[in-house]
């Protein structure tokens, strides 16, 4: 596996996790109503997001090598 391939693993199994992050704060905040919950669920979408951007972009940038 090349360092190109792992990299976009990584990526890809980071973006699963910070869903999986939003999921589980989703289900605390239906639960306990704290206002920490609903924020971590904010920031773990855009962290996904964000990972989601930085991967196309990286593998943009890396297609030619």
């Amino acid at each position: 596996m090349s360092l190109r391939a792992f990299h976009l693993l990584f990526v890809a199994v980071s973006v699963i996790l910070a869903a999986f992050v939003a999921a589980w704060s989703v289900g605390e905040y239906q639960l306990e109503h704290e206002v920490r919950y609903a924020v971590t669920c904010v920031v773990a979408i855009a962290c996904s997001g964000l990972l989601v951007v930085y991967g196309a972009l990286f593998q943009r940038k890396t297609r030619n090598l």
